[in-house]
């Protein structure tokens, strides 16, 4: 038997994860990618008028707004984040688990990371009481400094919604870039930075190796944030369901309210559509630029 019929035989065990590819995926898409071409309540049979869904969401103010606001919760759910990240983890590995142990690091990792692992619908209900404008925890504490002007309506008011929500954000994904970039960190030979350290290098010079020995790290942590930000639709349900207004207001979520509270399934379609073709070319991107490090031999 020749190898190309014994590689051939193994195509047949990828049919099953093809067909569910197709089943969970492929469909739904097509049918979302359809209906975007409609006016359909949900009920009854889709009207097809074109792209017209498309040019309303050209001229939304709403949609707009809501777009303008995943911008700024991707500067607080991954720029912000890997950033802090960053800097934690070069920390942590190159200073704290020499002075302090590796247990003591990792129970640190742990608190980081704990965030990531608590159900949305629970860490939202304690945000929610922490910033109560009444008797949340954060107004009663300057209000006991004599703080009063501090004490504000924090995700009632429209100034102060969408700064809140960014920083609830900033707390829940810290852990994330925190612990890939101290498994990245592993993988650093030591002796090139001792090698610096004899060459008179000083932290500065090490965290700026360390960035460069890591950067296919840093692009997993920026590529998966940044599409978890574009995506993000929990923490704003529970939280401020878009509001006040707009205030708080993204593109999963708006696509949601069409869809379920306005009945408005085809415009709803065509809201997720555009998001995902934003995500479908950050991933090209992602691709095209891991494919060119690993060409450079990054990897």
């Amino acid at each position: 038997m020749t190898s190309n019929k014994i590689n051939r035989g193994y195509g047949v065990f990828l049919i099953p994860g093809f067909a569910l590819f197709l089943l969970v995926i492929g469909l739904p898409f097509l049918m979302s990618l359809y209906i975007s071409f409609t006016k359909w309540s949900g009920v009854g049979r889709p009207v097809f008028i074109g792209a017209a869904n498309y040019i309303k969401a050209a001229t939304d103010s709403v949609f707009w707004a809501s777009f303008r606001n995943n911008l700024l919760m991707i500067f607080a759910v991954t720029v912000i984040p890997t950033a802090i990240g960053l800097l934690l983890s070069v920390f942590m590995f190159g200073y704290a688990s020499k002075q302090f142990g590796n247990k003591t690091v990792a129970f640190f990792r742990a608190g980081y990371y704990l965030p990531q692992i608590l159900p949305v619908a629970i860490a939202g209900i304690v945000w929610g009481w922490i910033l109560n404008p009444t008797h949340g925890a954060l107004n009663t504490i300057f209000r006991s400094l004599g703080l009063d002007a501090l004490a504000m309506n924090w995700l009632g008011d429209p100034a102060t919604a969408l700064p809140s929500v960014m920083g609830i954000m900033v707390w829940f994904q810290i852990g994330y870039p925190l612990v890939i970039f101290l498994s990245a960190l592993q993988r650093v030979d030591p002796q090139v930075l001792e090698a610096a350290e004899v060459d008179g290098a000083h932290w500065g010079h090490k965290f700026v190796i360390n960035l460069y020995m890591i950067r296919p790290e840093i692009l997993v942590v920026v590529l998966t944030s940044t599409i978890y930000a574009l995506k993000l639709f929990s923490q704003i349900y529970v939280l401020t369901r878009g509001g006040p207004g707009t205030a708080t207001m993204v593109p999963s979520y708006f696509a949601y309210q069409n869809f379920f509270e306005k009945t408005n399934v085809g415009y709803g379609s065509a809201i997720a559509m555009i998001m995902t073709a934003i995500i479908i070319v950050l991933e090209v991107a992602f691709i095209t630029r891991q494919q060119k490090l690993a060409g450079e031999g990054e990897y």
